[in-house]
């Protein structure tokens, strides 16, 4: 049972003791982000990440890691590159990153967030997306080669409803990964249950049918 955690959260003592009493797993909230861990092109910067890992990892708990690829949250200089040098310096940040936390982590959250909302679905239409359709199988192949036994997952939100079209173009997805041998281990649920969303009878047919392709199903944010 796990908690996003902030790493400038770690010196208040009441948020230290309510963490290490009701958790085993954690998962930085922004600290192993793209913009946080590559804010200048091949300039990486770890110590804040390194700082909620080694919490977890003295603890005897599980680290995911959240996340390589991803549209939201690029510093300044990814989010200008397009084309074969934005492809180009995404694998090299799933490589550098991958090797640097190689052995440390549970899972990763490989790619985060990339299919379309609504009825079409679409993949998102984001400035990865455009380097090519191949670009999330590119991501996982090159994350497992950084690191071989870490889990590789794939994470998104409002795919819990059996029957969205957002739902099953990711099954379609993670089924056609594991037909062709791409390396997926897991798939996260976020489970917004709020809001606009709320939850939906046939959930637990979501999470059994993903589970029946031969990946573990995880609820990562859950509200």
């Amino acid at each position: 049972f796990g908690a996003a955690v902030a790493a400038n959260k770690l010196g208040d003592s009441n948020y230290t003791t309510i963490l290490n009493r009701e958790f085993n797993s954690l998962t930085p909230e922004n600290e192993m982000k793209i913009d946080a861990t590559e804010p200048n092109q091949n300039q990486f910067s770890y110590g804040a990440a390194d700082q909620i890992v080694n919490h977890g990892r003295s603890r005897g708990w599980k680290v995911r890691g959240h996340t390589l690829a991803w549209h939201s949250q690029q510093p300044g200089w990814m989010a200008n590159l397009s084309g074969t040098a934005l492809r180009n310096a995404m694998l090299n940040h799933v490589t550098q990153v991958a090797t640097h936390f190689r052995g440390q982590l549970y899972a990763w959250d490989v790619v985060n967030e990339a299919f379309a909302d609504g009825s079409s679905g679409a993949r998102r239409d984001s400035n990865l997306q455009r380097t090519g359709n191949d670009w999330i199988e590119a991501a996982f192949r090159e994350a497992r080669t950084a690191d071989s036994s870490v889990k590789l997952c794939y994470n998104d939100y409002n795919t819990d409803n059996w029957n969205a079209a957002k739902t099953q173009a990711v099954y379609n997805m993670v089924r056609d990964f594991k037909n062709r041998g791409v390396p997926i281990d897991c798939v996260g649920f976020q489970a917004h249950f709020t809001g606009g969303s709320s939850y939906p009878s046939n959930f637990r047919t979501t999470l059994s049918n993903f589970a029946a392709l031969g990946v573990d199903v995880q609820v990562t944010e859950l509200d």
